[in-house]
């Protein structure tokens, strides 16, 4: 059994496509079925179910990918063992919410190049959803996300903490300093929230529909400076992650509201597949990492 056909498959099995994983691989797309066809006629078994011009592994593809994923894992390590003395290098490819990314950009990425010059990194932006389909596929090495707690036996927490989050609006807002509030009580201010689906805006709109509530902000966008910038000219209430407005709080441009019949908190948690192999480098990302955005 040839590797490079065992890496065919598993490129198939995670783009869903002959054609797809032909593209990735360079290879042709009669070269991967030709590959695909010998590991069928060796193993004596089908590996994908071909139905109306889409696949999907059978049962034995399944376990088959399995191994493969062993396999893969063990020949990367070995191959990395030759040069561990070597300078590390490499590419990571991360998915995070893009206020997470704007922290990790401008308070991280200058010293984590400063200590790893040739490791490169991929910074990626995606509801939660489509973070997951990037880690399942293999397209992405970890994400950083900030939304409800996820457990999954398919993944690997490598850290996670819990994160306050608060409505907050300009410090000279009538609503400042009011103790004990309802979320009735700022309904029909205009609210300036995330993306739909993103992160944090997900655990708002999940505690709104149980509270049977439906909010229509006056503006979406994924850029938190921006929201801020927009709060502190006066204009509209948001929900956001303390670490992303505390400095302009403590500066006393903007203020948190005291709502207390809304849950505050999200989850910070730093995720990879449990089939993902941990290079050297992408070890040494994730504990920059934890020790950057977990201190």
């Amino acid at each position: 059994m040839e590797i490079r056909n065992l890496i065919s498959f598993m490129h198939v099995a995670e783009l869903n496509s002959f054609t797809k994983a032909a593209a990735k691989l360079g290879y042709s797309q009669s070269t991967i079925s030709f590959q695909i066809k010998q590991l069928e006629t060796e193993l004596n078994c089908l590996l994908f179910e071909r139905i109306n011009h889409t696949i999907s592994l059978t049962e034995k593809g399944k376990e088959l990918m399995v191994y493969a994923q062993q396999i893969n894992n063990l020949t990367k390590e070995f191959n990395q063992s030759l040069c561990d003395d070597s300078e590390l290098s490499g590419h990571i490819h991360i998915v995070t919410p893009d206020s997470i990314c704007e922290t990790m950009m401008t308070a991280h990425y200058t010293q984590f190049y400063k200590r790893y010059p040739k490791i490169t990194i991929k910074f990626s932006n995606g509801d939660t959803n489509e973070m997951f389909r990037l880690l399942d596929s293999n397209q992405a090495d970890v994400m950083l996300t900030l939304d409800d707690h996820t457990y999954h036996p398919s993944y690997t927490i490598a850290k996670e903490e819990r994160v306050p989050a608060h409505f907050v609006t300009v410090a000279s807002s009538p609503f400042c300093g009011k103790k004990n509030m309802s979320f009735k009580d700022i309904i029909n201010e205009p609210f300036i929230l995330t993306e739909k689906g993103v992160g944090y805006r997900r655990v708002f709109d999940d505690n709104l529909a149980k509270m049977s509530i439906y909010i229509e902000p006056v503006l979406e966008i994924g850029r938190t400076d921006i929201i801020t910038s927009v709060l502190e000219q006066g204009m509209g209430i948001s929900f956001l992650p303390d670490f992303v407005t505390r400095k302009k709080v403590q500066e006393g441009k903007l203020c948190y509201l005291d709502i207390i019949d809304f849950p505050h908190d999200v989850w910070k948690q730093l995720i990879h597949h449990k089939n993902k192999w941990i290079s050297r480098p992408l070890r040494a990302f994730l504990d920059y990492v934890i020790e950057k955005e977990f201190d």
